[in-house]
């Protein structure tokens, strides 16, 4: 693909999250990148969660240095200046900085076949009731896979974001949603869960495709199932009235190990992507 592109006279750009199945094992001027911004989060140990802090360098192929910007405090440069800060959040950094040290290139690499091994083991266990998008010469994932979820919504109706709000329900974040494909979900589990979790995650979304073959059988209206109407928070679970078709242990215990560990969403489901396609000004 580099390649091509290259002969084309296009530029690389690799997203520094790749980073996760590569170091130790290759880099992006091996695999023929020209630029990357090799963003701490997920690959060094910095949280990704609300999409990880925006620190990280620009790395990039020594016919690209000319256009690198420069700081007239922080070191000699003609260059124009395009941040305040040409480093970053040094505190972020350094916690990068202490993780590579102690790691070491074993325990870098270790971390980059794990990674990689856990997307493979999870891409295994749900390739039958979902699908995966993208594989490999080999039949096999990077360090993330990307569920199919368009063909249980052409017989169900559930989309990919019903079954996102529903993974709440079961105790877990909702994946990276309908990127970068319309309509999937993107898994990035990385190199740092247990097979426990996994295996629990894994069991979670086998139970929401169950609750999706229920929708297309029949057995519950698009309107009113476990799946558009979640997440269901505390307040809905113990409020006296109960308007569904399915029981409240349905929605809120959906499996033994959610009911011994339960955690609780504070709100339910509101307007998705409406409040960032409809601006409202207000006086706060």
């Amino acid at each position: 693909m580099c390649h091509i592109i290259h002969e084309n006279g296009g530029q690389v750009y690799m997203d520094g999250a790749n980073m996760n199945a590569q170091v130790g094992l290759t880099n992006p001027g091996t695999i023929g990148a020209d630029l990357c911004h090799l963003n701490l989060h997920k690959t060094f140990a910095i949280p990704h969660g609300g999409g990880g802090p925006g620190v990280g360098p620009v790395c990039v192929a020594q016919h690209l240095v000319p256009f690198l910007p420069g700081h007239p405090v922080a070191f000699e440069s003609d260059k124009n200046t395009v941040a305040a800060a040409p480093y970053g959040n040094a505190g972020v950094q350094q916690i990068t900085y202490a993780y590579i040290r102690m790691m070491g290139v074993e325990g870098l690499t270790k971390a980059t076949e794990n990674a990689i091994l856990n997307a493979n083991y999870l891409a295994q266990r749900l390739q039958d009731s979902y699908g995966i998008v993208y594989r490999g010469a080999n039949g096999r994932v990077g360090h993330e896979l990307i569920l199919e979820c368009r063909q249980l919504k052409a017989v169900s109706g559930i989309t990919e974001s019903d079954i996102a709000k529903r993974l709440m329900d079961y105790g877990f974040h909702a994946p990276t949603l309908s990127f970068p494909v319309h309509g999937t979900l993107m898994i990035e589990p990385t190199e740092c869960e247990s097979l426990a979790e996994l295996d629990r995650f894994v069991e979670a979304l086998q139970q929401i495709h169950e609750e999706i073959l229920e929708v297309s059988r029949g057995e519950y209206t698009l309107e009113d199932n476990v799946l558009v109407n979640a997440p269901h928070p505390e307040y809905v679970a113990v409020a006296d009235e109960w308007n569904h078709a399915y029981p409240r242990s349905k929605a809120i215990y959906p499996l033994p190990f959610v009911a011994a560990n339960k955690f609780w969403i504070n709100v339910g489901r509101i307007d998705d992507a409406y409040g960032d396609r409809h601006l409202v000004s207000c006086l706060c």
